[in-house]
């Protein structure tokens, strides 16, 4: 068993364009339900109309690439709308089953047959980035001595880390300041806001626009690196890999998304690595698992320690317990 190229795969996958993706999605979450406390279960929703945008932008009608982000942003900014005008004044329950909901509906639709001419039905679009790519600095591999990135994914690591760390920055600021306040306040007691003369639907249809930036943020990153759209990229189990991120780094801190998508990403290719690799030498007998069902124990076993995590230390490794409490009314 090669358990160098097990762990540079792994720290590969930790900091690359996979990592990125999900940290940038669950920065969205954070600001939905660590801050705020908004159940938001279509967070690929906001990552799809966001890269389709994109895609079909440039793809079917031959805009600018630039023009098709400016178009991604505005269809994050109007699912957030939609979405937001007629739950945020109910229970949060409500919020989680329109998002959930919005999010399976809107992939069904952009791999729709009756759209195919717009959204390339189930095949997608492709290459519509190349204008990204003409601004790649970088002519040949970026070497770190474990692990290497082509010229193409060097540049998407580099722009990626640089939004992930802008996207921290902004988040840091504004929960620093009076508005980011009031959202950890309807956090914890909503109707003691509402008394104080605060409208707390604004502040929450804010914070919900502002978490689909992020994950329209996400959606173009993967959108880019892989060249391609397709309605599969954007299950629900993005999602819900993305809050498991959250909730590992933990809920309410600035990098806790972060870190968490660094070592979802890590734990994911390394035991996935090392399970398949030890099927293939019969580490692992047949009888027990196949080269197959090896390379799936990865999701058992990250699924028990997320349990776990739950169980004993519910606020991830750096969060705080407080700020994981949310009001179900």
């Amino acid at each position: 068993m090669d358990w160098g190229s097990i762990f540079s795969n792994a720290m590969a996958s930790a900091l690359g364009p996979d990592a990125i993706v999900y940290a940038l999605a669950a920065i969205g979450l954070n600001v939905h339900f660590g801050y705020t406390g908004l159940l938001n279960f279509g967070q690929a929703g906001f990552m799809a109309v966001a890269a389709y945008g994109l895609a079909a932008s440039v793809a079917t009608w031959g805009l600018p690439f630039w023009v098709g982000i400016a178009i991604g942003f505005g269809a994050a900014l109007l699912l957030a709308l939609l979405l937001g005008v007629p739950t945020l004044r109910l229970r949060a329950d409500y919020l989680a089953i329109a998002t959930i909901a919005s999010a399976e509906i809107l992939r069904l639709v952009f791999g729709s047959v009756t759209l195919s001419d717009w959204f390339g039905g189930s095949n997608g679009r492709q290459q519509f980035a190349d204008t990204f790519y003409d601004l790649n600095p970088y002519s040949s591999r970026l070497d770190f001595g474990l692990f290497s990135f082509s010229a193409n994914d060097a540049w998407v690591f580099t722009v990626g880390w640089v939004l992930v760390a802008l996207s921290c920055l902004a988040v840091w600021s504004l929960m620093r300041s009076p508005w980011g306040r009031v959202l950890k306040s309807i956090r914890e007691d909503e109707d003691a806001v509402r008394s104080l003369g605060k409208n707390v639907f604004s502040y929450k249809m804010q914070a919900l626009i502002l978490g689909g930036m992020f994950g329209a943020l996400a959606g173009f990153m993967l959108a880019i690196k892989q060249q391609s759209v397709i309605p599969t990229d954007y299950a629900t189990d993005i999602t819900f890999f993305a809050y498991t991120a959250l909730l590992l780094g933990g809920a309410g801190r600035v990098l806790g998304p972060v870190i968490g998508a660094m070592i979802f990403w890590f734990l994911m290719t390394f035991l996935g690595g090392f399970f398949s690799s030890a099927a293939s030498i019969d580490l692992i007998p047949d009888v027990v698992m196949s080269d197959i069902q090896a390379s799936l124990v990865r999701f058992i076993l990250v699924g028990a320690g997320l349990m776990a995590l739950m169980i004993f230390r519910p606020q991830g490794i750096f969060g705080d317990r407080r700020e994981i409490a949310i009001d179900g009314r």
